[in-house]
């Protein structure tokens, strides 16, 4: 290797003796920066600020689920089930699916989790089918706790429980499933993709005085007829979509009414969820045409629109979608008509 004698170089010599000092305490700065800024790692997996950890949790890992329960993850989960048509979405958005070994008869979404093995219906599990397939978790729901999830969790199988109740709940599920199943960058990638998307449509409704925000009914089932409660995630992305729900005062959960009193509520808008298989936009088709309503407001100015009821009825990803889709039909004149 060719040396130099430092003292030959001159004004070069200088310049580089220069350089190198800067180098150093540049270098210096940033490791006191660095050690500074460095806060340890909290229980929900962030860096002690509002912001995400960019260190991937490391297992075992104990968490806390949305049912309160702490499951342990002895680790990074390679054979995942899910329990939900929900829960098999995020699965999906996280680009889990190769992982995925297991769903409900009710996954249909995306069209690739159809051909995945079933382990029942949403709320009938067959445990034995799971116990055969011996997953490294499992995702269920508020509807599992009471006696899936402890037959599951007796048997020595890991048990994470999603029950989100409003949409940021929603973003908090997919940050656990990413956590929990080593995809954290994954989940904060979706979760701040779908956030400014919200953002998008709340930054134009929250400015809305009570005067331009249109009264709107939700129509869950028409026969009898159903609406949505005060804590209902449906009920939640109509108010953030510019809208008021009605009739006020329901209740909450899914609440059976008469008809009249919805004529007597006369919203501007009426929105109808609509299903799969036969009779799927009966809903829609009763709005449309049930004759009492003709001189409601929404009949009146052909104000009536059907929207997938997975859309907003699902705690996932397409949440998001459902609530462009509101925003469309209660405000065309601000997001454009809905097509």
């Amino acid at each position: 290797m060719k040396s130099y004698n430092i003292k030959t170089l001159g004004k070069k010599g200088r310049l580089w003796r220069l350089g190198t000092l800067i180098g150093l305490l540049s270098l210096a700065l940033l490791l006191v920066v660095g050690l500074l800024t460095a806060c340890p790692e909290d229980s929900n997996g962030t860096n002690g600020t509002n912001g995400p950890s960019p260190l991937p949790p490391a297992f075992p890992l104990t968490v806390t689920d949305q049912a309160g329960r702490l499951v342990t993850i002895e680790a990074e989960p390679q054979k995942i089930i899910s329990l939900a048509p929900s829960n098999t979405e995020i699965v999906y958005a996280l680009g889990l699916e190769d992982r995925l070994v297991g769903v409900t008869t009710y996954c249909d979404y995306p069209e690739a989790a159809l051909d995945k093995p079933e382990v029942g219906g949403f709320n009938t599990v067959d445990i034995e089918q799971v116990v055969a397939i011996q997953p490294d978790l499992i995702l269920a729901t508020d509807i599992h706790t009471a006696e899936v999830v402890p037959g599951l969790e007796s048997l020595g199988l890991t048990v994470l429980v999603l029950d989100p109740r409003n949409l940021d709940e929603v973003l908090e599920s997919i940050e656990l499933v990413g956590k929990c199943t080593g995809q954290l960058d994954e989940a904060y990638q979706l979760i701040i993709e779908m956030e400014d998307r919200i953002k998008a449509v709340t930054d134009k409704t929250e400015g809305l005085t009570a005067e331009q925000r249109l009264s709107a009914f939700y129509i869950m089932w028409h026969e009898p007829l159903m609406t949505v409660g005060s804590d209902t995630r449906i009920y939640e992305l109509i108010q953030l979509a510019g809208g008021i729900p009605v009739p006020p005062d329901l209740g909450e959960g899914y609440p059976m009414i008469g008809l009249e009193v919805l004529i007597a509520a006369n919203p501007e808008v009426i929105i109808a969820g609509s299903g799969m298989g036969e009779g799927a936009d009966l809903p829609y088709q009763f709005a449309l045409t049930e004759s009492r309503l003709a001189g409601v407001d929404a009949r009146i100015n052909n104000r009536v629109y059907e929207v997938n009821t997975d859309l907003v009825g699902r705690p996932g990803p397409r949440m998001v979608d459902g609530l462009e889709q509101l925003a469309r039909m209660i405000h065309p004149e601000i997001f454009g008509s809905i097509e």
